[in-house]
């Protein structure tokens, strides 16, 4: 399940630059970059091309135990399920020209990454149906939801009915025959298909989320948005013939050296990592500090006690970068240079353990943010020229036009106006898929360019 809060926040969708931001702009010449009445066609990614996962086989191993035997909620499952035949998968209700276009790309994907036996059908019966279904109704079902998936169920009354029955628990399942998958279609795309890969990964294997996993949407920090080369070796070694439905935990870790050994080779030579699990205690304070209907002096307590438990239980890896990420967001309206230092403690953190990951672009488009909000244009261009890469490479169209609009700025505080408007365009595109509607897409280019000095009105 991904959770609402996650995604109606954009927590890692650099949501925030207004925080930083003075007062809204004025007329004056950088404005005219913003005077384009039509926005460009709609961009999106076509050509997936994740690192391979540098990990050990042992840690992996460990890794596939806990995602698969356990619920995100702390449930233990007692034994294994997966579909056993040939998979189909139907879409219904508003099937939209970027859900086609996403749902194709990611079914290829699992077809040569995964090795399944996947495809999708417009007629009969489906092993998976992905129900594309208005925000409201979603939220009626599961409050805290922003997309989910569900056994046994036909649709979201369905689902309602049997909310609490026997048939929609995943530890009475006994084997997978029949998910449902519920989207919202009036959302962004991004978000649309950041539910799809994170919702169809789980109807199709892992039930869990691991906060200790830097290179896995399996990961309720959502740093990663599409699934990785982690993820696709997960479902691989999950439809290996050599494990069934109903096996045990013990009965799976058995058969998993030799799994990981044949599927994944290099792995055996990887150093081990024995990354250390993940307390609840540290889960819980994430998650008020970051829960929407959490207080917000509450908030800024659970994200402090983040950070003092991650330094308890002496972490030096993404999971400390994450709780000062955390309370830089939380603090950046009222405390700027409080929330500036958060940030490079995340930066720092971040590139001790996610080096290579998606985790440093986010925190280096708030500094590039800070960076322009000062009038450092320099400073922010470099944060920005260097992790634009990134982005695109993790397939994040918020982050990648999120970007583009700062490179933006801060070549017209530089007075390249040319160059200025040029990213501004290529921004565009993006920002159509990564937030949406016309609206959402203004209002983002009015919170970037607010950030610039020579467009605020003291």
């Amino acid at each position: 399940m991904r959770d609402f809060l996650k995604r109606k926040s954009s927590l890692l969708a650099l949501a925030v630059l207004t925080a930083c931001s003075a007062p809204a702009p004025q007329s004056n010449p950088t404005r005219s970059i913003l005077a384009d009445n039509t926005l460009p066609p709609i961009k999106a990614f076509t050509a997936a091309k994740p690192a391979a996962t540098q990990r050990s086989n042992s840690d992996m191993a460990q890794d596939f135990l806990d995602l698969a035997f356990s619920l995100e909620s702390g449930r233990n499952l007692s034994h294994f399920t997966r579909f056993d035949t040939p998979i189909r998968v139907k879409v219904q209700g508003r099937n939209t020209a970027t859900l086609r276009s996403d749902l194709k790309q990611l079914l290829g994907r699992l077809r040569a990454e995964a090795g399944l036996d996947i495809l999708q059908v417009s007629q009969g019966s489906a092993q998976i149906t992905i129900h594309s279904v208005a925000k409201k109704d979603i939220r009626q079902a599961l409050p805290h939801a922003a997309c989910f998936v569900v056994p046994n169920v036909d649709s979201l009354s369905d689902y309602r009915r049997s909310k609490n029955a026997p048939k929609t628990d995943w530890i009475a399942l006994k084997k997978r025959k029949k998910l449902a998958i519920f989207l919202p279609f009036d959302t962004s795309p991004q978000d649309v298909r950041d539910c799809l890969h994170e919702e169809l990964a789980q109807a199709l294997g892992p039930l869990n989320d691991l906060y200790r996993l830097n290179d896995s949407v399996f990961n309720d920090d959502n740093f990663h948005t599409v699934l990785t080369s982690f993820d696709m070796l997960m479902l691989r070694v999950h439809y290996d013939p050599r494990l069934q439905n109903g096996m045990s935990r013990e009965a799976v870790a058995q058969r998993l050296p030799e799994i990981f050994a044949r599927l994944n080779p290099k792995g055996a030579s990887n150093a081990t990592a024995h990354v250390s699990p993940t307390p609840r205690e540290w889960i819980n304070s994430i998650q008020y500090a970051l829960g929407p209907s959490t207080p917000n002096a509450r908030r800024l307590s659970e994200a402090q006690n983040a950070i003092d438990l991650a330094k308890q239980y002496g972490w030096s890896d993404h999971r400390r970068g994450f709780s000062h990420y955390a309370l830089a967001r939380l603090l950046k309206r009222r405390h700027p240079d409080l929330s500036y230092a958060h940030y490079l403690w995340a930066d720092k953190f971040f590139g001790q353990s996610a080096a290579q990951g998606p985790h440093r672009p986010q925190v280096a488009a708030e500094l590039a943010a800070f960076a322009i909000a000062n009038g450092d244009a320099t400073s922010a261009l470099s944060l920005i020229q260097a992790n634009l890469p990134a982005a695109h490479k993790f397939e994040n169209a918020v982050l990648l036009s999120s970007l583009l609009l700062l490179k933006s700025e801060a070549l017209a505080m530089m007075g390249e106006m040319g160059a200025a408007q040029q990213a501004h365009l290529d921004s565009l595109g993006w920002a159509r898929y990564g937030f949406g509607p016309e609206w959402a897409v203004r209002a983002k280019q009015r919170e970037v360019a607010a950030l610039n000095p020579h467009n605020r009105s003291f």
